[in-house]
């Protein structure tokens, strides 16, 4: 009797245990599913010569209009090609996918409030588009490229903060832009716009 009842307890024991690694495996089965989205990269590649690319996340890849096209075009494809965006500002603008996959940038209220861009996006977003004006322009570039909205709207607000308030002579000599028109010309202009100055 004793010895059936161990036997029995046993039986038991092991159906309980074999019951909860099931169970496990389960669960383990569904949360993968959702970890296999976020766990699968895509490699992409720059213009460099040489470049391996860069691993990210599939889902922060998506942020780019561009990618997902591509992506839905080619179930298949791991690799993205991005031939007019360099090395290093493609990493800029993973480093921008990256963090607002998870969160997600506000929107930027137009006309700009402030030129001061803590004052318009949030301190994150003010720090990563202070940078040298070639960098900013390359962002740009790739932001379009891309066809990352909330990218394109960021780079476009630091120019717009740039300028804002400023003359056409301390906008051209902020850009380096060499004036091409005669003073006679230029008069004519400002005459016509008059009302643009007055706003």
């Amino acid at each position: 009797d004793e010895l059936f009842i161990k036997a029995e307890s046993r039986a038991i024991m092991e159906e309980s245990k074999h019951s909860k690694r099931e169970a496990k495996d389960q669960k383990q089965e569904v949360k993968g599913l959702d970890e296999e989205l976020d766990d699968e990269k895509l490699i992409l590649k720059s213009q460099d010569k040489g470049c391996k690319g860069f691993p990210v996340a599939k889902k922060t890849a998506m942020m780019s209009t561009l990618v997902r096209t591509v992506v839905e075009g080619d179930k298949e494809s791991a690799e993205i090609q991005l031939p007019n965006v360099k090395g290093s500002i493609l990493r800029k603008v993973i480093s921008y996918m990256q963090y607002h996959a998870d969160t997600p940038p506000k929107e930027i209220e137009k006309p700009l409030k402030s030129h001061n861009m803590t004052d318009v996006v949030s301190d994150w977003d003010a720090h990563f588009v202070e940078v040298p004006q070639d960098v900013l322009f390359e962002l740009i570039l790739a932001a379009n490229y891309m066809d990352i909205k909330s990218l394109l709207d960021l780079t476009c607000a630091k120019v717009a903060s740039m300028i804002k308030g400023k003359s056409p002579e301390q906008i051209r000599k902020l850009f380096h832009i060499q004036n091409d028109f005669s003073p006679q010309e230029e008069e004519a202009v400002r005459a016509e716009n008059k009302w643009a100055e007055e706003s």
